[in-house]
């Protein structure tokens, strides 16, 4: 047992109640420990605090819980910092999906230009914070949810000494689903995803101790012949076994580019306006369960962070205790993936001690898959240089280099309408 100080900078974000929560149900591994939220919304920061007060309450667990609106003042004595937030909010994201489509380029909130423009206005944040954490809590651990989380901390873990581990549950999540896609039991799968974060494959696939693509790739052919209501998953499906690999499930977008860039075409909203059409209910279930007897929070009615999938929980818990346990995280390469540089930022299984996390070695990537990782890997380069301290050129070269994008011409039509969209968000050496 180990109390800390966690300072959590998007406590007030829509993630934030569950991720709380999920301290709250660990009581005897956090122990004595306070729990700082700092958002800018002062009234959702009353009702996390609230909520997870009596969540604490009804458990009887001794965590404390503080707010403030004043970042520094949350950086006091900070063990840890953990970042969850969206510069612009749900609405930069909706013109981070509206804006490539109208170019033909396809708009997600990772990938390409939405990923690009996303990354741009989140690091703008992150330098700020990285500054203040080496003024003010040297030595605390970064741990970042904030997207796009390989660019984040590609820009930081080569401008700071501030130990910085990015998270993001899918290679947890994406081989599961791939399983689940085959008809396949997913407890029976063991699986090691490793790439980039959310453009990663499995290097190891076993099921009951066997390699599973045989089984993958017969669930495919049968797909085939009979395909499912969901077409996506039957693409991923069939993208794993022509492969040899179980994909994450935003290779999509790669790999089925026309397809993919027509279902968001006909789709009449964005995922972001999708999201911001149920944000209302999140919060009033959030008020509901703070007023609450025994608050429990909803799955259908919270965003992020429920519970038994709350990795940065695991990994923060397994760094305060040292308990040496494997989780994978994005953090600098250091020869754990073959083939790709030390000091890219790369997604690997990695051993979470009181050191931190060390990235564990693993097989290359099969070479049917590796040209796609590698463009982007050289990409995530470039974004994180242009985001940290770059100008607009080198902004425009980076977006040419995506491979969603690749012109030139269209890598400057992009950025000129979607930097003026953000700027009040971006550094003015992005814009000149």
């Amino acid at each position: 047992m180990a109390p800390i100080r966690l300072t959590y900078i998007g406590g007030g974000s829509t993630r934030a109640p569950g991720t709380v929560a999920s301290v709250v149900t660990r009581g005897a591994d956090f122990a004595g420990s306070e729990i700082v939220l700092v958002d800018l919304d002062e009234e959702r920061l009353t009702v996390v605090k609230d909520l997870t007060l009596q969540m604490a309450a009804v458990r009887g667990i001794d965590v404390r819980v503080s707010t403030t609106t004043d970042r520094r003042v949350g950086l006091q004595d900070a063990d840890f910092v953990l970042t969850s937030f969206r510069p612009g909010g749900f609405e930069a994201r909706h013109l981070d999906e509206i804006i490539p489509l109208r170019h033909g380029v396809i708009g997600q909130e990772t990938q390409g230009p939405g990923g690009f423009f996303m990354a741009l206005r989140s690091i703008a944040v992150m330098r700020e914070i990285v500054e203040e954490m080496e003024a003010i809590c040297p030595r605390a651990f970064l741990i970042n949810y904030t997207n796009p989380v390989n660019i984040v901390s590609e820009a930081i873990t080569h401008h700071s000494e501030i130990r910085t581990i990015s998270l993001c549950e899918g290679p947890l999540v994406f081989p599961k689903l791939i399983a689940r896609s085959a008809g396949l039991d997913p407890g029976r799968l063991d699986a090691v995803h490793v790439g980039l974060n959310h453009t990663g494959w499995t290097v190891r696939h076993l099921y009951d101790g066997q390699d599973v693509i045989p089984l993958i790739r017969a669930a495919a052919d049968a797909r085939t012949k009979e395909p499912s209501a969901d077409a996506r998953a039957d693409g991923l499906l069939k993208l794993a076994a022509a492969m040899g690999s179980l994909p994450s499930a935003y290779l999509y977008y790669f790999y089925y580019h026309r397809e993919a860039l027509g279902e968001l075409k006909r789709k009449p909203t964005t995922r972001a306006q999708d999201i911001m059409a149920e944000v209302g209910d999140y919060w009033q279930h959030y008020r509901e369960q703070a007023r609450s007897s025994n608050p429990v929070l909803d799955p259908a009615r919270s965003r992020g962070g429920i519970l038994e999938l709350e990795l940065a929980i695991d990994v923060i818990d397994a760094i305060a205790n040292d308990r040496g346990e494997i989780w994978s995280t994005n953090v600098p390469n250091r020869g754990a993936v073959p083939g790709f540089p030390d000091d890219l930022v790369v997604e690997v299984p990695t051993l979470v001690d009181a050191k931190g996390a060390v990235p564990i070695p693993q097989p290359p990537l099969p070479r049917q898959v590796l040209g796609l990782i590698e463009m982007l890997g050289e990409y995530q380069a470039l974004a994180a240089e242009a985001a940290w301290s770059g100008g607009r050129r080198n902004g425009v070269a980076a977006l040419a280099s995506h491979p969603l994008v690749l012109s030139l011409s269209l890598a400057e039509a992009l950025y000129a309408e979607m930097a003026a969209a953000h700027r009040q968000y971006l550094p003015p050496r992005l814009l000149s």
